[in-house]
């Protein structure tokens, strides 16, 4: 409920007409703009979160010092004020919405133990968690693999259903969306996301969120502010903390001119996304403005707005205009909400898409949309844009190149020799082998699911087929999607091509591909072949989708479809037939291409508002048998029962309500990886399947679950046994301690050496803790890029590395790794630790000022094997003042639970 502002602000509460013309009462923003000029050219979501503080203000955790901060912003002021933002909502997806619930479910058994009520531990604003990202792409091509894919979900995922629906009944504002309903992004935009909320008080105020999902950034694209962070950080805004985050630069990008024909969003995003990186916006706003904004459909929006991870930002905001309450009409809220919505934002002053000249922006980019091209992005990630026609070409140059150009390493005189496997399927380098129209990028966008549709349709007219060995799936965002391709006559075509229905949830794109067959396997091991996947989505790390496929390429739904029909990445769409139809009669990607008015013509039935409402009634009423048969535990404290997906979490064991006496800094580590740059969440904490040879494996066939039911890292994030063995233990990551081989090349695998011998890292680790010996972890760029994933600073944590040295780190991982008490430094500028020349067989000593101050100066003491020393000065990325209180207590987590407790 929103607190009175004190009363320096208080003449900032005015009435206005909301809905049917009611009066309704908000937190004035031209009336702030009154007492601070600069208020008025401050971007749209600056202006947002600054309401947040405004209506927040109660002198104790938000005080009118914040206020007069953030209003007083300035485009290219130094960053060192952090703001205190109190969202309306969290949403959380399952793969990290469990682990939360765990936290959870651990602090109310703290509660019991001490003798305090258990309901202290309560969220404070709604939780909404969508299921999602469990089912796996096992059966394909049937019209009966949905309904297989889920069956075998629900097998495999019984044990978490039943603790979420023990959640469901032991929190009072914890909800769940169950399986089959679609990706939690799409389902927040249809229908989670409510515009503007009225208080108990009656006070109108905007939507707002943080997700335990990179891609809640998705629902920037209809005007509300929130982004993805760790389920660390989203517990303690459910528990009453507000988002404490750095006043941020904003950048301003400014779209002109129009889209040309025959190039769709997934090309426009994919160049916004390259533009980005290269302009360098990791931890900042970006917010689109200019008339080629407000050309853009809401879903083209969204689209953009989903990727603002994959171009480093903290947020890629739309304001709200026309189009966006068109948006929410369509998919059926109801008329007082859509009154209220357009209501509020006009009595802000913020309604419509500034133009350029309207705001002042720390910087400005600029897009005319008639110059994008259609385009790829891979092989290995987002934002390596490549334009179709170079696609074939660029292929076989990263071939041979080494691995560190982004290249395979593979002889050049492998690359067209030809391949069999047992039953005689000719392999060859660059064929698709998974072709997947997967992800909340896309499947949230009518025009290019239409798209798909309509080519498929005339490739399935020219005679064109795709090739059985090769795994197609269709997994829609959303069940609205599966209608109206239905309504518009094009799913049969799809379905001809192999593209059924296989799933409503996060597939491909998080690693649940599913398994491509054992011959294919097979000769792709044997003969290190570099073959390729092909989706729709927006994550193409090493390992992600599948862990034999080397080359994966991020397209638009039209082009994987015509990708699958062509089975190979190396055949140029632009100038070689896409495949032979009828007669043997050559076709050609433009004689199957559909044009803007074919797509167009459709797109009325992708926004019917009775739809959406009866599709989201099913939620509560009518969500399914399979969901109605899981039944969970009663009860306000969680009683662990035995399982291997859910155990308690061992964070809490020593908990006292007095922290213990912190040592600032780290004495006598060791090294436990010498890492390069670009190093993911995903190398760090994988969310795919694992073999039984690794660590995790192991240890669930010692707790008697078979292979077959291994399921993914993700679907057992609840249990902490398996992800701190799963921790670093991706495929594909190097530790660049172990010797390099002769050609130069480097292992792969979760490795380290431990006295010269080399071992798993967990192995290492848990000899490392026995001995009382703390351990580091050096890194290069980026450190940590990718998903909001908290178990990669988790499992850090409960390996007993006490700190990561870095060149630099994604914003997210930074702040869960404080999140759990592991120190996070900075190389300075022009250093290294290739420049230290360091090996792995150094002693590191890490030593903080006696006043620890956000960003401030560390000094690590390097001891080598011969007994030198060298001293290299660190920048401390504790980056605010609470993040500091963090650290003193040993993280977020016990922070926020003593607070609560004491209350």
């Amino acid at each position: 409920m929103p607190k009175p502002a004190l009363h320096a602000f208080a003449n900032t509460r005015a009435s206005f007409s909301a809905a049917a013309g009611k009066p309704g009462q908000l937190y004035s923003l031209p009336k702030l703009a009154e007492i601070f000029p600069n208020v008025a050219r401050m971007p749209v979501s600056l202006r947002i979160v600054l309401e947040s503080v405004l209506r927040n203000c109660d002198g104790r955790k938000v005080t009118a010092a914040h206020v007069e901060q953030l209003a007083n912003w300035r485009p290219n002021a130094a960053r060192v004020d952090e703001i205190p933002f109190v969202v309306a909502r969290v949403v959380l997806q399952d793969f990290t919405g469990v682990p939360l619930l765990a936290d959870l479910a651990a602090m109310r058994n703290v509660a019991a133990r001490l003798g305090k009520n258990p309901k202290t531990i309560e969220p404070l604003v709604p939780v909404d968690l969508v299921v999602d990202h469990s089912v796996m792409i096992d059966h394909y091509g049937t019209k009966k693999a949905l309904d297989l894919n889920m069956k075998l979900e629900f097998e495999r995922n019984r044990e978490r259903y039943e603790f979420m629906k023990w959640g469901m009944q032991a929190f009072d504002t914890f909800g769940v969306v169950p399986p089959g309903f679609g990706i939690v992004h799409q389902v927040n935009l249809e229908y989670l996301a409510r515009g503007v909320h009225k208080g108990r008080d009656k006070v109108y105020y905007p939507d707002s969120l943080v997700g335990t999902d990179s891609h809640t950034t998705m629902i920037n694209g209809v005007g509300v502010v929130g982004w993805g962070v760790g389920g660390i950080e989203a517990e303690a805004g459910m528990l009453g903390q507000p988002v404490y985050f750095l006043t941020p630069d904003v950048v301003g990008f400014e779209f002109t001119g129009k889209l040309r024909e025959g190039v769709t969003a997934t090309d426009l995003v994919l160049t916004v996304t390259e533009m980005l990186r290269k302009h360098k916006v990791v931890g900042k706003f970006v917010e689109f403005f200019g008339e080629g904004t407000e050309s853009l459909s809401v879903p083209d929006r969204a689209t953009i707005a989903n990727m603002a991870p994959e171009y480093g930002a903290t947020m890629g905001f739309f304001p709200v205009d026309a189009k966006t309450v068109d948006y929410f009409r369509g998919t059926g809220r109801s008329k007082a909400e859509i009154e209220a919505f357009e209501a509020y934002w006009r009595a802000q002053g913020l309604f419509g898409v500034p133009r350029a000249g309207d705001i002042d922006f720390t910087s400005v980019v600029t897009l005319d949309l008639g110059t994008v091209a259609p385009s790829l992005a891979g092989p290995k990630r987002p934002q390596d844009r490549i334009e179709i026609t170079h696609l074939s070409r660029q292929f076989g140059e990263l071939f041979s190149k080494p691995v560190a150009e982004n290249g395979f390493n593979q002889p050049a005189e492998k690359l067209d020799q030809p391949f069999v496997t047992d039953s005689g399927i000719p392999v060859r380098n660059g064929d698709v082998l998974i072709a997947a129209i997967t992800s909340c990028t896309n499947t949230s966008n009518p025009g290019v699911l239409l798209a798909a549709g309509l080519l498929a349709k005339k490739a399935v007219e020219a005679g064109l087929k795709v090739a059985p060995h090769i795994k197609t799936s269709l997994a829609p965002g959303s069940r609205i999607v599966t209608e109206y391709l239905q309504k518009a006559g094009l799913l049969p075509y799809l379905e001809k091509l192999g593209f059924t229905v296989a799933a409503y949830g996060c597939t491909t794109c998080i690693g649940n591909a599913g398994d491509l067959t054992p011959e294919l396997n097979r000769v792709i091991q044997d003969n290190d072949l570099v073959c390729a996947a092909v989706l729709s989505g927006n994550r193409n790390f090493e390992a992600r989708i599948h862990p034999n496929l080397k080359a994966n390429f991020l397209a638009s739904p039209p082009l994987v479809v015509a990708y699958a029909i062509a089975g190979n990445v190396r055949q140029d769409l632009m100038t070689q037939p896409v495949g032979h139809g009828k007669k043997g009669q050559p076709v050609f990607l433009g004689d199957i291409w559909p044009s803007s008015d074919e797509v167009y013509a459709l797109m009325k039935h992708a926004m019917d508002p009775k739809a959406f409402k009866a599709n989201y009634e099913q939620v509560a009423k009518k969500p399914g048998k399979l969901w109605d048969a899981i039944k969970g535990v009663k009860g306000q404290v969680y009683d662990w029962p035995k399982s291997t997906y859910i155990a308690q979490p061992p964070f809490f064991a020593d908990f006292t309500m007095t922290p213990p006496p912190l040592v600032a800094g780290v004495q006598g580590a060791r090294i436990m990886a010498l890492f390069g740059d670009s190093i993911t969440t995903d190398h760090i904490s994988p969310a795919g399947s694992f073999k039984e040879t690794t660590p995790a494996g192991e240890f669930l066939l010692a707790h008697g679950v078979q292979k077959a039911d291994f399921n993914s890292y993700g679907a057992r994030r609840g249990n902490h046994d398996v992800m701190m063995r799963g921790t670093f233990a991706n495929v594909r990551i190097k530790n660049l301690m172990l010797p390099a081989g002769a050609d130069g090349s480097r292992e792969e695998g979760g490795y380290t050496l431990k006295n010269g011998v080399k071992t798993t890292i967990y192995d290492a680790a848990m000899a490392y803790i026995a001995e009382g010996t703390p351990t580091v972890i050096f890194a290069g760029e980026e450190y940590g890029t990718g998903s909001s994933r908290d178990w990669a600073a988790k499992g850090t944590q409960l390996l007993g590395i006490k700190a990561v040295v870095a060149k630099s780190f994604e914003r997210i991982h930074r702040s869960n790794l404080i999140g759990m008490g592991v120190l996070p430094l900075q190389f300075k500028a022009g250093t290294s630790w290739e420049s230290l020349g360091l090996t792995g067989a150094e002693t590191v000593d890490i030593r903080l000022a006696d006043e620890i101050k956000p960003q401030g100066d560390g000094q690590m003491t390097l001891t080598r094997p011969d007994g030198s020393t060298q001293v290299v000065p660190l920048t401390l990325r504790i980056d605010t003042a609470i993040e500091v209180d963090y650290y003193f207590h040993g993280g977020i987590l016990p922070f926020v639970l003593r607070q609560l407790l004491a209350s």
